[in-house]
């Protein structure tokens, strides 16, 4: 099986939009990783604002052949640390093995809901 990715990556857009009630979906922000291969990855994120000191070594597990969803707004999700709303942030994911990383925000604040993808840079 062809294995794909990069076992760095980068995201410099994060903000976590106001949570408003405007329909059945909830706004957040989502880290989608995708492991391909036929081992785990073992992943790390680094999540570093414009204000204050970085939150590092969110140790995470991607099994093999499978995707994981984070919910950036969601401290279980990130080992018990905390983004705060509307706060810029950047996130480093670095995985033991190649790895595909996706980032995506629902934003319910206005009657036309957005989902946009945010495009990542990897090495």
């Amino acid at each position: 099986m062809m294995e794909g990715g990069k076992k760095v990556w980068y995201f410099a857009d994060g903000y976590i939009p106001e949570k408003v009630k405007n329909g059945t979906m909830e706004a957040h922000e989502a880290l989608m990783l995708f492991n391909t291969a036929s081992s785990d990855a073992d992943v790390v994120i680094d999540i570093y604002f414009s204000d204050r000191a970085p939150i590092k070594n969110i140790h995470v597990n991607v099994p093999a052949e499978r995707i994981i969803s984070l919910r950036m707004d969601d401290p279980n999700d990130l080992n018990g640390n905390v983004i705060p709303l509307l706060t810029q942030y950047a996130v480093r994911i670095s995985s033991s093995i190649p790895i595909v990383c996706q980032f995506g925000r629902l934003d319910t604040t206005q009657n036309a809901m957005s989902y946009y993808v945010g495009i990542g840079y990897a090495e």
